[in-house]
Parts: structure tokens; sequence; C-alpha cells
């Protein structure tokens, strides 16, 4: 049954994917936090919002792995390296979506840099392909993303975001399967330091406003626990976090009320 269960889930995800690509968000603090990442300065902000990578001083690479639902089938694995120069902080990323016959991959390079002490700006080129059962060669298509992190005091951030506004997406033999452009809108603000709360709304040309809220708590040295909800399907996350000299690990859960518990960990490295 569970077999059974699993084939019609891949037949009806490949029966999504075929009218567009979905573009994977990645990083286990952001899905402890719910995604709600938009107006944060992290690493893992170049799967989110390529401003937030603009403060990095230092060499940085990171991996990430998810298995969706529990489902072998649908993990997603990610891995970024984030480089610092005079001119500017550079990203590179890679995600998979899928195993087999089935997967869905991107490749991003992306440029960030603060163009005053309070406004950071970024921009992304991705390039993405799809591999279906019935398909012998993979299909791609390239598009661009980028967004802005605007700070008005030490305390709050404020992030926009925007991916694909050409609507690209994979050419059929028949027609273009566009992938949708989507917004995000949010803000973040630390309480004394020991509190981070963050917010923020999702939007595309396909879908319904989405909705995303998170807490991290800093109880000790190097530990962080994090909550967080997002609304349209409600979906409930949680995590930790704990800094090494050189490595920050992260551990994140999701939970939808029908198709159950996302595991996610993530390691970062600092060289």
């Amino acid at each position: 049954m569970k077999h059974l269960t699993v084939a019609l889930f891949i037949q009806l995800l490949a029966f999504n994917v075929a009218s567009a690509i979905e573009n994977q968000y990645a990083g286990a603090r952001a899905v402890a936090l719910s995604n709600a990442y938009v107006s944060i300065y992290d690493t893992w902000s170049v799967f989110h919002n390529q401003a937030g990578i603009s403060t990095i001083h230092d060499i940085k690479a990171g991996l990430y792995y998810e298995s969706r639902f529990m489902v072998d089938e649908f993990s997603l694995m990610a891995g970024m390296v984030v480089l610092p120069t005079q001119s500017g902080v550079f990203g590179l990323s890679f995600t998979q979506f899928g195993t087999g016959t089935f997967k869905e991959n991107k490749f991003g390079l992306a440029y960030s840099r603060q163009l005053s002490s309070k406004i950071s700006a970024g921009i992304q080129f991705d390039y993405f392909m799809s591999k279906m059962p019935e398909n012998k060669r993979s299909k791609g298509f390239a598009t661009v993303e980028g967004g802005v992190i605007y700070q008005p005091t030490p305390e709050l951030n404020l992030g926009f975001h925007i991916f694909n506004p050409v609507e690209a997406g994979l050419k059929t033999l028949n027609r273009t399967e566009k992938m949708p452009a989507t917004v995000r809108l949010g803000g973040s603000y630390t309480f004394s330091g020991y509190v981070l709360a963050c917010f923020e709304w999702e939007g595309n040309s396909q879908y319904d406003l989405q909705y995303r809220v998170g807490l991290e708590f800093l109880p000790a040295e190097n530990l962080a626990l994090r909550f967080g909800a997002s609304g349209k399907p409600f979906i409930y996350t949680a995590g930790i976090g704990y800094t090494f000299k050189n490595m920050v690990t992260d551990i994140g859960f999701h939970y939808h009320g029908n198709l159950g518990i996302t595991p996610a960990i993530s390691i970062q490295f600092l060289f």
C-alpha cells in the first residue's frame, strides 16, 4: 500500500511539475523559521534573498539535505559557496529535488554588495533543468532573481525579493510552460540581541498569497531554538542550531497536517 501511495504521489507531482518547476528553498535554519527569511543576513540567504549575503567577510560553504514528507523520492539536496571580494560578495549554489528518473536541478550565480550602511542589494542568474521519466534528455531554461534589504535601525530589517520576473519556463513541443514570477516581502526584528522575530508574505502569478512567521531564541552561547508557522496550507515548524568553532549545524522540521513531517539538516563551514 505504501509503494502504491508513493507511486501515485510521484505521478501527481510529475503532473504538477509539467506546468512549472518549483524554486526550492534551502537551509535548516530557514526551515525552522518557516522560510520567513527574506530580510535576514545569512549565508543561506543565497537561496532566499541574495542581498542577505552582502555582509559576509569570510569564505563559507554549506550542505543541506531534506527528506520531504519522509519519502526518499522527494529528497532535496543543496550546496553553496560564498566568496567575499573587494568589489562585493559572490555566491554559487546548487539544488537537486528528486531522485532516479525524476529530477529538478537549479544552478545559481549570485552577486551582492552593500550600497550604503543601511541598504544591501543582490542579483542571481539561474539555470533550471528538469528530467522526467518520459524524456530521454533533460530540458532547461535560464532566468534571474534579486532583492534588497533595508535596515532603518540596528534591530529592524526589511526585505524584498523577486524571482523570475520574466516568467521564463520549459519549452515543450507545443508551448512554453511558464514558471510563475514570485514576490517576497517581509521583515525581522531583534529584541535585546537574544530573540529574533521574522515575518513574510509571498505571492506569485499562479497561487494565493502565503504568510510566514518565525521566532528564534538564544538561551545559551552558541545555541539557538526556533519555531514558526505558515498558512495556506497551515504548517508548523521547529528546529535547533549549534555553533562550533568553525562549523554551524542546524536541524529543522516542518509538519503538514495531511502529508506528515519533513526533517532537514544543514552544515555550514567557515574557512
